[in-house]
């Protein structure tokens, strides 16, 4: 799929998005990993690039706050009626840059980031590094002492081993290159049928991997992620 194709269902899209994203990670790996790596209990947390609330949902009733930013309005909606769906009162929903957040300095304990970081690179490639380190400045801006950055980036949607993905390797190079450990875990998706299995998957991934779903006849969508994070 077109990185246009892409920027339209981030823009107008949400709720089909949000419907394919409730089906990943059946199997509970995301929190797991954060929790190998940090408890986020009562801490004050950012979520960059949160679409409809992913993570942000993931933590939320664990943090002592939590702040959701993302560029795209559509997807803040579906993020922000989970929130006020959930009951909690200790979260905010912006409009936001990477490299330029609402934030006062040394203010979070925790930034994290699900399948966007990246973008700062795929979507500037005369500039991707340069944006890339503008991110990392703003990072050690609004962390405190010992802060800690978690990010989740693709190693394969359809793929039951990782792989390197040919337009996000600068980013992983920049990463191994910028002092963050990695693991990877399986984030499957398991739908409630094949037809909406490739239906979503057509969706969202395009119609080679619909394609691929159908042939396999994969209600269970296997994906690998890698998981980055370092200390400030």
């Amino acid at each position: 799929m077109s990185d246009e194709q892409q920027l339209k269902i981030y823009q107008t899209g949400g709720d089909r998005y949000e419907a394919l994203i409730a089906r990943e990670d059946h199997q509970g790996n995301i929190l797991k990993a954060i929790e190998e790596i940090i408890n986020p209990d009562g801490l004050d947390i950012l979520d960059l690039g949160a679409g409809t609330g992913r993570l942000t949902l993931l933590l939320a009733s664990r943090a002592k706050s939590i702040r959701a930013f993302d560029i795209s309005s559509e997807m803040l909606r579906v993020c922000r009626e989970r929130l006020l769906a959930s009951g909690l009162s200790n979260w905010h929903v912006e409009i936001a840059d990477h490299r330029k957040l609402p934030i006062t300095n040394y203010s979070s304990d925790l930034a994290i980031s699900g399948w966007s970081v990246s973008y700062l690179a795929v979507w500037n490639q005369e500039n991707g590094i340069r944006e890339l380190e503008n991110w990392l400045v703003e990072m050690k801006r609004v962390l405190r002492k010992d802060g800690t950055i978690i990010l989740f980036e693709s190693l394969g949607t359809g793929n039951e081993n990782p792989i390197r993905l040919e337009h996000v390797e600068s980013t992983y190079q920049w990463l191994d290159a910028n002092g963050f450990r990695s693991k990877w875990i399986r984030t499957d998706y398991k739908f409630e049928s094949l037809e909406e299995a490739e239906e979503l998957s057509r969706f969202f991934f395009g119609d080679e991997l619909g394609e691929k779903v159908r042939q396999n006849e994969w209600i269970v969508l296997p994906e690998c992620t890698g998981v980055w994070w370092r200390n400030i």
